[in-house]
């Protein structure tokens, strides 16, 4: 059985759709471990109800995020991972971090990249008048948000939406495309060579997997 450890910082919901596809036998494989930068972060509750071991770290306890990634990568490497995987964790990794995990580290961003890396997506979209808006499921690297796409998905931003209508559309489907890239992950279909994304040994564009 392949082991996922999954990082939070806040609600979890693709952690929950993550668990789900585990107990549906859509992944091959078993989250093992949840950590969260946040004692509170209600993802942690989620980890708990389905037997998952949960844990929190206090950044305010470490000198430097150095001093709190090497403790967390301590942690995380006691349940022998296969893919680590970002939900929503909202901590800039250090350098250490990144190479440490380097081709089995993911991380899913709410837009479709390049455009609009970093925080407030949604706001950015709405402020631009864009008309289309999504997610990217990425491997990640030192670049911020800046690693090879593997899967994007799109939805329209239609006239009068708020950034609550449009977090809700965007995470929808999310909650479908990042259980797959696990999958694609686990199942061995899936690698970062190269600094890019290869799915079944085809190299994929920039812009990830093109959707059926």
């Amino acid at each position: 059985m392949k082991h996922i450890v999954v990082l939070i910082s806040g609600n979890g919901s693709n952690l929950q759709a993550i668990i789900d596809a585990c107990q549906q036998k859509k992944i091959n494989g078993t989250i093992s471990a949840v950590f969260s930068n946040k004692a509170d972060a209600f993802g942690l509750e989620r980890a708990r109800e389905a037997g998952i071991p949960a844990h929190a770290l206090a950044a305010s306890e470490f000198a430097s995020r150095e001093a709190f990634d090497r403790q967390l990568m301590q942690e995380i490497d006691a349940w022998a991972p296969d893919v680590v995987v970002l939900a929503g964790y909202m901590r800039i990794l250090s350098p250490a971090f990144v190479a440490r995990y380097s081709g089995r580290l993911l991380n899913i961003h709410p837009s479709l990249l390049p455009k609009y890396p970093g925080l407030h997506t949604h706001r950015q979209v709405l402020e631009n008048g864009d008309e289309e808006h999504g997610t990217s499921v990425h491997f990640v690297t030192d670049e911020l948000d800046g690693g090879p796409v593997i899967l994007q998905a799109k939805v329209p931003v239609f006239e009068g939406d708020d950034e609550d209508e449009i977090t809700a559309r965007v995470q929808h489907q999310e909650h479908a495309i990042y259980p797959l890239v696990v999958s694609w992950f686990l199942d061995e279909r899936l690698k970062m060579r190269h600094n890019a994304a290869w799915l079944d040994d085809v190299q994929l564009p920039p812009q990830g997997h093109a959707a059926e």
